[in-house]
């Protein structure tokens, strides 16, 4: 049986003018439509493919070597495209637009407005269904992450602490306004930063590497930037936090921290007005 909503490795049966037809085991025959074979991979009966498989308008399986911009159990900032009394319909890179129902919105949505959803199999159409409503999708249990582990976040949404954002595609954490110092806003997908678990499960997160290795990385990169820049930067630890926060998506705090070490390693000058390669 084919896993709706996911990509799968077909055996290729046979072929016809208008397409390939795959083995779908239980599922039968499914068809991966002439436009989306692959020219450049081996198409003979036997050869396996990795398609996705979904329903077409009519229903039936069909198949499409396209990679839409999420799959069943996965979460996606996607783009309204049309409106209808049932629903919405939303892009996610296939010539069918994924339905999200008027009832699985969280917020009322417009044409050309984005939305995080998760995606999953409607259970009595086996219909590849959209919601906004996330809660039920994401895992309870208390995380074991630890403090400093990387993590892959996707923005969700601001609130007055912050943005919440998906972690790794399980968890629910938050980015506090104090650890924001880069523009962030909903539908982003950022590498991230463990700060803390908290004794609920709640989890604190930072979009800079903490401790030491953040310390290092942070140093790295000025240096880098001085050499790309002929070995001046007119930035100092008398900057203004937004143009430090510009340039390397830091706090002014932590910037003096790397200034103040590269100084003491020999390695930089600072002066009023910049800061200078020796």
């Amino acid at each position: 049986m084919a896993q709706i909503g996911r990509f799968n490795s077909l055996p290729v049966v046979k072929h016809t003018d208008f397409g390939l037809y795959l083995d779908g085991g239980s599922d039968g025959e499914i068809l991966l439509p002439r436009r989306y074979v692959p020219k450049d991979k081996p198409c003979e009966a036997g050869n396996r493919l990795d398609v996705f498989v979904y329903l077409d308008s009519e229903d039936r399986l069909i198949a499409t070597t396209q990679r839409p911009r999420v799959q069943v159990g996965g979460f996606a900032s996607l783009k309204v495209v049309a409106i209808d009394h049932v629903g919405l319909f939303l892009d996610w890179g296939l010539a069918k637009d994924l339905f999200l129902p008027h009832s699985e919105e969280k917020r009322p949505l417009q044409v050309g407005d984005y939305c995080v959803v998760h995606a999953y199999l409607d259970p009595r159409t086996r219909r590849i269904t959209a919601t906004a409503r996330l809660d039920r999708y994401l895992d309870q249990t208390p995380p074991s992450y630890q403090p400093g582990q990387t993590v892959e976040l996707l923005v969700v949404e601001r609130t007055d602490l912050g943005f919440k954002a998906i972690v790794d595609g399980k968890h629910w954490g938050l980015i506090h306004k104090n650890e924001l110092f880069k523009t962030i806003r909903p539908g982003m997908r950022e590498t991230g930063f463990i700060r803390e678990v908290r004794p609920d499960g709640k989890i604190s997160l930072s979009l800079q590497p903490l401790g030491r290795a953040g310390a290092d990385n942070l140093s790295e990169q000025i240096l880098t930037r001085l050499r790309e820049a002929g070995g001046r930067l007119a930035l100092s630890d008398k900057s203004p936090p937004e143009e430090i926060a510009r340039l390397f998506g830091v706090s002014k705090g932590n910037f003096k921290k790397a200034i103040g070490g590269l100084y003491k390693q020999g390695l930089i000058t600072i002066l009023d007005d910049g800061i200078e390669l020796r």
